[in-house]
């Protein structure tokens, strides 16, 4: 059973928001590095937020100050904040470990911005 269960996608216009979850089975959180990825339509998967078991974050120049990563540990749940989105954005948005773990890949959520 895949540890990572990712929700919270769907259709937004350019310049709103979404947030995303990342339901953890069986992984500490406090433990592992944790990242988003996303792969876009003919793309490869890339990394764009990650935040250290100790709660340190960085992001991929295209998605500062508009993403946020976090996480809940009571809920051992890890979550994208994404404002001002842009059609550029849309992607199936992954939640794994950083460095990843192949067998944690999940199902993934699409999100798509209109323009």
């Amino acid at each position: 059973q895949v540890p990572l269960v990712e929700s919270g996608g769907g259709l937004v216009q350019a310049g709103g928001s979404l947030r995303l979850s990342c339901a953890a089975s069986g992984i500490v959180l406090r433990l592992n590095d944790m990242g988003w990825y996303r792969q876009a339509p003919g793309k490869q998967r890339e990394l764009i937020a990650t935040i250290t078991g100790g709660g340190s974050t960085m992001y991929e120049d295209s998605v500062k100050g508009r993403f946020t990563i976090s996480k809940d540990y009571a809920r051992n749940t890890v979550y994208l904040q994404m404002n001002s989105l842009k059609p550029e954005d849309t992607a199936v948005y992954y939640c794994n470990r950083k460095p990843p773990v192949s067998n944690w890949w999940g199902q993934g959520a699409q999100v798509t911005v209109s323009s």
